[in-house]
């Protein structure tokens, strides 16, 4: 939802493109998901993974951070990348 009335704002204010360019400039790793979710075709799944890792980076100590163990038991159970 915030992808989609961001497109609408985005198409109809040139002073929130401004506004969103310079946030881009100035927080990359923020506002890239958002980007990303805007395309024609978006990558739902690994935009969510990736905002998930980046959560649990900041928020819990090491030794609590299941996604990076989980991914890496998945890898090593299956294979390596096979998206």
């Amino acid at each position: 939802m915030i992808a989609l009335g961001l497109v609408v704002v985005l198409r109809n204010s040139y002073a929130a493109k401004k506004a969103f360019v310079r946030a881009h400039r100035r927080w990359p790793t923020v506002v890239h998901p958002l980007r990303r979710l805007m395309r024609k075709e978006p990558e739902i799944a690994p935009v969510f993974w990736q905002a998930y890792l980046r959560v649990e980076r900041f928020a819990l100590p090491k030794r609590y951070r299941l996604g990076v163990r989980g991914r890496h038991f998945v890898k090593r159970k299956f294979g390596g990348n096979e998206a």
